[in-house]
């Protein structure tokens, strides 16, 4: 189905490019949305669900439904319909990866990062279970981690309303390490089913451990019925006390003794991270040891992670529990003596349910239970493959399923476990299956670009990689307290738990002043705006051998500015002029005046004789030409200093003009 679904185009729309993942029900491919170019996910039915009506149709109802659930945690549903027989919805593309691979990856996640979890999958349920819709699904496969550190709930697609029609069956979908005791039975469902599967999930992060596992969906589907789990602080005791009341009141078998809602359950989370007083409302199981009903467990449903549809278990109380087991409170955090009452009860239940199961499970393995009969398995665990092929088939078995998985402890290509384990009793000619190592799991080491110090460090954490703050520095592209640099650099392929340093910047360190001394201003201003400062205006000036214009200095000269930062600049005036005295005088009967008392060399002035009435101009010192009734003298390119006298006389009065009749030419 992979390669005929690659470069396939649904609805003359969505293009599938990659296989991304595989479930129970259906194959996720990345693809390309055609019209809107944007990046989805593609959710395609297996054929052997497309070709049943019943699946069909709940395909339809249950996308239709999901489609109208809005929140930050809840991935988007955008689309569905079928294309030539296959049937498919499109959801948001959420970048990260799932939660079972981090718990697979690195065991335990740290607790308060499994509360934050879970309080964000608790609000996700809120939405949905306000729409009357439950999920069914809850696994941390179905949770979505991303970058930042949120999660999205995905997989609505066996989620039904409450009041969709369909037909009561003994059928059960779901995945048997998460579903609740009421679903393993076929049971109505309510709200507290998810809730249910959710402790589950908080249990398996907190401890790295699943509660309840078997050879086989129906065993543990079982276990689920009717088997407490363990106390998570007897698996790690690092766990916080109220953590694990919250886990257990979740996982309570009785759905009326959970938490009433999701929003209860994320209240007290909430509280748990805050430090305040997590309030369960009493203790979450009674003291008294319930007596387990007869469970009778069909034969041969396979178990794993993939949601599937299995038999309905029945015959079992949901809020009965097995011999022997533990009543737990919020404050039992140490053993307590044991009521002989009680364990007399219970070892007498303990009996008969022992009895009725071996009897039931003799008859339907051919009375095996009364001793194995066959030849011992060969022990071929560390072996290469082809050895444990050779070993496997010279003793009269044969290879089963191939199974590989990453392993640190266990050499690449060597066998990690086997099942049947070794010299157990098996018929010749049984299959014998196998787990081969890969070696260690490389990781791509994640981008951290721009990212705040804890968004990098809950990326790493979920990348199953460790982290480290490095020196902080200085950096023109990435804005202070956001991280600018990483070792190793992103892409980079790690083995698991591998250390990487970060690098927070401090902003940046400014721009570098450019030298523009010499410059004409016009180019100065031109340099200093290209990267990034500004030219003060009010410019001071100097007189200097430079031309006029010139950038004769700067402040600052050198260093660095921050965008927008300040340039002073002085500049020349020129060089300095040498400057001549003009000076004038007369003997009275007149008056001498200049337009200047000093010129600069190459100047000009401007000089003015009038003579009083009845006199004229005797005699000029100083300035050549100047007629008797004197005048305007204009002296250009003065390059010597100057000193004009003018004597004026009396007109005598055998002169009857006023003087003489001879004409003379004013100097210019």
């Amino acid at each position: 189905m992979t390669e005929s679904m690659i470069g396939r185009v649904f609805n003359n729309r969505y293009q599938i490019t990659e296989r991304i993942g595989i479930g129970g029900m259906a194959e996720v491919y990345r693809a390309q949305d055609n019209v809107l170019g944007r990046l989805v996910a593609v959710k395609v039915m297996l054929p052997q669900y497309a070709a049943d009506p019943a699946f069909t149709q709940r395909f339809k109802q249950e996308a239709a439904a999901a489609a109208n659930l809005q929140s930050p945690y809840i991935v988007n549903v955008y689309d569905w319909g079928q294309d030539d027989g296959t049937y498919y919805i499109v959801m948001e593309f959420v970048r990260g990866s799932d939660l079972k691979t981090a718990i697979n990856e690195r065991g335990a996640i740290n607790q308060r990062k499994m509360a934050e979890i879970g309080s964000q999958v608790c609000q996700a349920l809120s939405v949905a279970h306000g729409l009357d819709i439950i999920h069914r699904d809850i696994k941390p496969q179905n949770i979505m981690v991303q970058p930042d550190g949120n999660v999205k709930v995905m997989d609505f697609g066996i989620a039904r309303a409450k009041n969709s029609v369909k037909t009561q069956t003994s059928s059960v979908l779901g995945t048997a390490h998460y579903i609740s005791p009421e679903q393993a039975q076929g049971k109505e469902l309510t709200a507290a089913s998810d809730i249910y599967s959710l402790g589950i999930v908080l249990y398996e992060g907190a401890t790295g451990r699943l509660p309840f596992d078997g050879p086989d969906a129906v065993s543990v589907a079982m276990k689920q019925v009717s088997d407490q789990p363990v106390p998570p602080r007897e698996i790690n005791p690092d766990i916080d006390p109220a953590l694990e009341a919250i886990i257990m009141k979740a996982m309570e078998k009785n759905p009326a003794e959970r938490f009433a809602t999701a929003k209860d359950m994320r209240l007290a989370l909430n509280d748990y991270l805050a430090g305040r007083p997590v309030n369960l409302g009493g203790a979450f199981t009674s003291a008294e040891t319930r007596v387990m009903g007869g469970v009778v467990p069909p034969i041969g449903a396979a178990a794993g992670d993939g949601t599937a549809v299995m038999p309905a278990v029945g015959g079992a109380n949901p809020g009965g529990g097995t011999p022997g087991q533990r009543s737990f409170r919020s404050d039992n955090t140490g053993k307590k003596g044991p009521n002989k009452k009680v364990i007399a009860i219970g070892i007498v239940a303990a009996l008969v349910a022992a009895l009725a199961l071996v009897a039931v499970i003799g008859m339907a393995m051919g009375g095996l239970m009364g001793g194995q009969k066959g030849d011992p398995v060969p022990d071929v665990v560390g072996k290469t493959v082809e050895e444990a092929t050779q070993l496997i088939e010279d003793a009269g078995f044969e290879v089963g399923a191939v199974e590989e998985a990453y392993d640190e402890k266990v050499e690449a290509g060597k066998i990690i476990s086997q099942d049947p384990k070794a010299n157990e009793k098996r018929e010749k000619g049984s299959k014998i299956n196998l787990k081969v190592s890969q070696g260690a799991q490389e990781i791509e080491v994640p981008d951290l670009t721009n990212m705040t110090a804890e968004e990098a460090r809950q990326a790493l954490t979920v990348a199953g990689l460790k982290y480290k703050s490095g020196e902080a520095g200085y950096s023109d592209s990435v804005e202070k307290d956001r991280i600018y640099k990483q070792n190793p650099v992103a892409g980079t392929k790690v083995s698991k738990d591998s250390e990487v340093v970060y690098h927070l910047s401090l902003g940046s360190e400014g721009i570098e002043v450019p030298n523009v001394v010499g410059l004409s201003l016009n180019d100065a201003i031109k340099k200093i705006n290209n990267v990034g400062l500004l030219v003060d205006e009010n410019y001071t000036y100097e007189e200097s051998d430079e031309p006029k214009g010139t950038v004769l200095s700067q402040n600052p000269a050198s260093g660095k500015l921050e965008e927008g930062g300040i340039v002073s600049l002085t500049l020349s005036s020129g060089p300095k002029a040498t400057t001549y005295t003009v000076s004038v005088n007369s003997n009275g009967g007149g008056t001498v005046s200049t337009s200047a008392t000093s010129v600069e060399e190459g100047g000009s002035v401007t000089i003015v004789i009038t003579p009083n009435n009845g006199y004229e101009v005797a005699s000029v010192r100083g300035l050549d030409g100047v007629p008797s009734n004197g005048g305007t003298f204009t002296l250009s390119n003065v390059t010597s200093n100057m000193n004009i006298s003018v004597e004026f006389r009396q007109i005598s009065s055998t002169d009857p003009d006023g003087g003489d009749n001879n004409t003379q030419n004013p100097v210019s």
